[in-house]
């Protein structure tokens, strides 16, 4: 706008409304407020069009996503407003006099609308460069600006309410930030949980450690599932039955948090269970036991092989010499360890390429415990608690055939 036109068109204005209005001050002043409010409004519609049709020309969002994430968060809006508001404030200044009663107020309105929405116009970019990394599919990034974003705006609409308040009652701002310096602990207790969660955003971002959709455990609350939202404050974890948990997310920084989301890819899942034997029911295997376990496919070439070492250390042709302690025989127990691991081999529900095994763990006032590790072949949580659970009852039920006994606590 050429401010010697413009003052040229408010005198014209003026001497109209001087010719057809007459002395009527009143009446001036409103029909002037009028044009003032009228020349703003039609040059933020003329803005937002013209920025509308821009962004047509740019539509592809594969090809020019900074454009398509500029559209989707509105900013031309508020910078249509923004332009708008800068050349009403021109045209203020040029339809009145600064003697003019309540220009000053008029004026400070104008300026407090004005920071209003260069806030807006800030928040608005803040969410085009989450929009911006949602059509890039960054998972990291737009997490990490979502922790970061909502720190901005808490801290955005401290600042901005503080220059606000300079703007609308003409304060000088070094005064307000010396008020706040003296209450800089105050304010770091009150923002404790956003600063942390903040930190705690950002470390999660940069590290790639966990992601909105991961498949997560927290021993803490002993709770188990998939991350919905991570936000400043809280994070949302939906458990297998479908409830949502919410838990602070600095946890996510200061506690033990496994990611399971691993075998939810590789569609495995852990199984990870024992069963209590009773001590009282280990034994060796007379000749009576060892020819019934040979009807066992599974331990059939194992007790043949072991046999065999045994009559290489002994004289007589039986499995237990006099005394059966002195040649180290076969235990019950030793042969169901080695009948499980066969069976676990051999389960077509069991991932053979990961890890199987089958120990003793430290013994307990009730009993040895035999854990079982292996995985299963899915990640479902339905079918992994069948195939789990059909395992168990099979293998509580085949340690009676080896004459074992298990401990019901």
């Amino acid at each position: 706008m050429n401010p010697t036109n413009l003052q040229g068109s408010a005198n014209l204005i003026n001497s109209f409304l001087g010719k057809y209005v007459g002395n009527n001050f009143f009446l001036v002043y409103l029909i002037k407020l009028a044009l003032v409010v009228t020349i703003i409004c039609g040059l933020n519609i003329f803005f937002r069009i013209l920025l509308q049709f821009v962004f047509t020309l740019y539509k592809d969002t594969e090809k020019y996503p900074t454009v398509s994430a500029l559209e989707q968060s509105s900013i031309s809006h508020s910078l249509a407003q923004f332009t708008a508001l800068i050349s009403g404030k021109v045209v203020l200044i040029s339809f009145f006099s600064n003697d003019s009663p309540g220009i000053n107020i008029l004026s400070r309105i104008l300026s407090f609308i004005t920071v209003l929405t260069v806030a807006a116009m800030a928040f608005r970019a803040l969410k085009s460069l989450e929009f911006y990394y949602g059509i890039k599919r960054d998972i990291h990034k737009i997490m990490a600006l979502s922790a970061i974003s909502q720190t901005v705006k808490i801290f955005g609409i401290l600042i901005f309410s503080i220059i606000g308040l300079c703007v609308i009652f003409g304060i000088s701002g070094s005064l307000i930030l010396g008020s706040l310096g003296a209450i800089t602990a105050v304010l770091v207790l009150v923002f404790r949980d956003t600063i942390l969660g903040f930190v705690t955003g950002l470390h999660v971002a940069t590290s790639k450690s966990l992601k909105v959709g991961d498949w997560i455990g927290i021993p803490k609350y002993n709770l188990e599932g998939t991350i919905l939202k991570i936000e400043l404050l809280t994070t949302r974890i939906q458990s297998f039955d479908k409830t949502i948990s919410t838990i602070p997310t600095y946890d996510l920084l200061s506690t033990e948090v496994k990611n399971l989301q691993v075998m939810s890819e590789t569609n495995t899942k852990r199984i990870k269970t024992s069963i209590i034997l009773s001590v009282k029911s280990f034994k060796f295997l007379s000749e009576e036991t060892y020819e019934e376990l040979l009807s066992i496919d599974l331990v059939k070439e194992y007790l043949t092989e072991k046999k065999g070492r045994i009559k290489g250390k002994v004289k007589k042709e039986t499995l237990l010499p006099e005394n059966p302690i002195n040649d180290s025989p076969i235990t019950n127990i030793e042969v169901y360890r080695y009948y499980v691991l066969r069976y676990l081999s051999q389960n077509p529900y069991v991932d053979s390429k990961g890890t199987i095994m089958v120990r003793e763990l430290e013994m307990t006032s009730q009993g040895i415990p035999i854990e079982i590790y292996c995985f299963a072949t899915t990640s479902n949580i339905e079918v992994y608690e069948q195939i789990k659970a059909d395992i168990m009852d099979h293998l509580i039920v085949s340690s009676g055939y080896f004459g074992l006994e298990i401990m019901q606590l």
